[in-house]
């Protein structure tokens, strides 16, 4: 009976407490994570680029990304700060008011998926996040063997002119661990922690089987994604012979949330369609 009462003791505190929770979301993706958890209403502030979900907006900003307020954020008296590694600095002088700060890592897709878990552990909310890592898992699992051993580039941004250098995705990001856990390969090799860029002659020297632009400032027109495909069909690579080339205007895409399942289906969409249009030039 005493283990009973002890149980049901933790448990009501365990919601007390979490109920209390004053949050600062110091990265949208962080901000969008603790919504899906159902803790939307424990976020006290969050940054400029953190609109979604739309009650994101309402919320008070403590800055953008590179230039958060520490004045801000204390007069908002959070319990908990929730940031990456680009607002570091920030965590002793947090700590050293008292105010508990948290690192979350989310490069790469175990980070994201851990990033969840660690988040749900400090919100009590691991029921939630249970789920949605279980959904990403089963999205990522669908897409392997829907095409094997091709060679993929993701582009970002809206690049009419490959005369000058475009910005791919290295190793070391979730968009790699994307194509590598479906069976296939970055068609940029090289390890680096630093933001890759290829040049016109990297591009052909790549020679990509499918190329993937996440061009998220495009609202989806389509002649503007058309525009931004024809310099890449004017390239002597597979790709543009086989016309696999890709776009995509979602705002998901590119951010590194809970919401990377849209993303790992749109991929996976993309899979089943180069299937046929390569198989068709090497017939």
């Amino acid at each position: 009976m005493k283990t009973v009462v002890k149980l049901f003791l933790l448990l009501f505190c365990s919601t007390i407490w979490a109920s209390e929770q004053r949050i600062v979301a110091l990265a949208p993706s962080i901000n969008e994570i603790l919504f899906a958890l159902g803790k939307g209403d424990s976020i006290v502030g969050n940054t400029t680029y953190a609109t979604f979900p739309k009650a994101s907006q309402t919320i008070t900003k403590v800055g953008g990304y590179f230039s958060v307020s520490l004045e801000k954020i204390v007069s908002l008296k959070p319990t908990l700060v929730l940031m990456q590694k680009n607002n570091l600095s920030l965590k002793p002088k947090l700590e050293k008011l008292g105010i508990k700060t948290e690192l979350i890592k989310i490069s790469s897709l175990d980070d994201i998926k851990n990033g969840i878990e660690k988040i749900a552990l400090l919100t009590n909310a691991d029921i939630e996040a249970k789920a949605i890592v279980k959904d990403i898992e089963q999205a990522m699992q669908k897409t392997k063997g829907v095409l094997k051993d091709k060679k993929i580039l993701i582009v970002f941004g809206r690049q009419f002119d490959l005369k000058k250098e475009v910005f791919v995705s290295g190793n070391s990001i979730y968009f790699a661990d994307i194509i590598r856990e479906s069976g296939n390969q970055n068609a940029f090799e090289e390890n680096t922690t630093k933001q890759p860029m290829l040049s016109y002659e990297g591009i052909i020297a790549t020679n990509p089987d499918i190329i993937y632009i996440l061009a998220h400032s495009v609202e989806g027109e389509q002649k503007e994604t058309q525009r931004l495909i024809q310099p890449w069909l004017n390239l002597p690579i597979t790709a543009s012979k086989a016309k696999t080339i890709y776009v995509t205007t979602k705002k998901y895409a590119g951010m590194p949330s809970h919401r990377v399942i849209h993303y790992i289906k749109d991929f996976r969409e993309i899979l089943e369609d180069a299937k046929s249009k390569l198989t068709l030039i090497q017939d």
